[in-house]
């Protein structure tokens, strides 16, 4: 059971916005992802670490073929539940917890700023590495910051790599997905071993405490 620590910053000017506390695993039904946010740690006066804040947290379970069957998000005091239903479908509730407004997009998976995310769309799409294959499409909706407000969005993936590494816990394959943005034509490079992930915009792994776990 993979477990670690993300940061999470501006991927345009580098401004830290939280630390994300996961651990993840595959199951017989599937994966699943939980997490906690904490504003950045940082280092007090006397460069001691101090304790971030808790913002927020994931908790993500996908199926056998990487479906979202159940999102619950936190973030400020928002409220977020969602699933694979008749596209996607979510509920999402104010900080008073008075009001619940509910969405339905014919979408094939969710997404945001966590590396749950990445993995998550990832696996739905299961590509295999091939320079000349066309990037596969998917719609998304995708929940942002800070009071997790529901957007519509299209990107390709492609599989433009796979490589093996030998490390002292046994092999290790890396993927490089070419992720493109269709309403802005922006690509960046995505990078995931197993359930982790390796490199991506915005996001550093900082900590991992176990290798990340092998998909069959």
């Amino acid at each position: 059971m993979p477990r670690g620590r993300y940061s999470l910053h501006d991927p345009h000017d580098h401004t830290p916005l939280a630390e994300e506390h996961f651990h993840c695993a595959p199951g017989p039904s599937g994966w699943r992802y939980v997490s906690q946010l904490t504003t950045p740690s940082g280092t007090g006066p006397d460069e001691v670490p101090r304790q971030g804040t808790v913002t927020g947290s994931v908790d993500l379970a996908l199926d056998e073929r990487g479906r979202p069957i159940r999102l619950e998000l936190h973030a400020a005091n928002w409220q977020v539940r969602g699933a694979a239903l008749d596209g996607v479908t979510w509920v999402r509730t104010d900080p008073t917890g008075t009001e619940a407004t509910e969405g339905n997009v014919s979408a094939h998976a969710f997404t945001g700023t966590s590396p749950a995310f990445l993995v998550a769309t990832a696996r739905l799409l299961s590509l295999t590495p091939s320079a000349a294959a066309p990037a596969t499409r998917v719609r998304l909706v995708a929940f942002t910051d800070p009071v997790l407000a529901p957007r519509t969005l299209d990107q390709s993936w492609a599989l433009i790599a796979s490589e093996t590494h030998a490390t002292d816990n046994g092999p290790l394959t890396v993927d490089e997905y070419q992720v493109t943005a269709l309403d802005t034509g922006e690509q960046h490079a995505v990078h995931i071993a197993g359930d982790v992930v390796l490199a991506a915009p915005g996001i550093e792994l900082e900590d991992l405490e176990s290798p990340p776990s092998v998909f069959t």
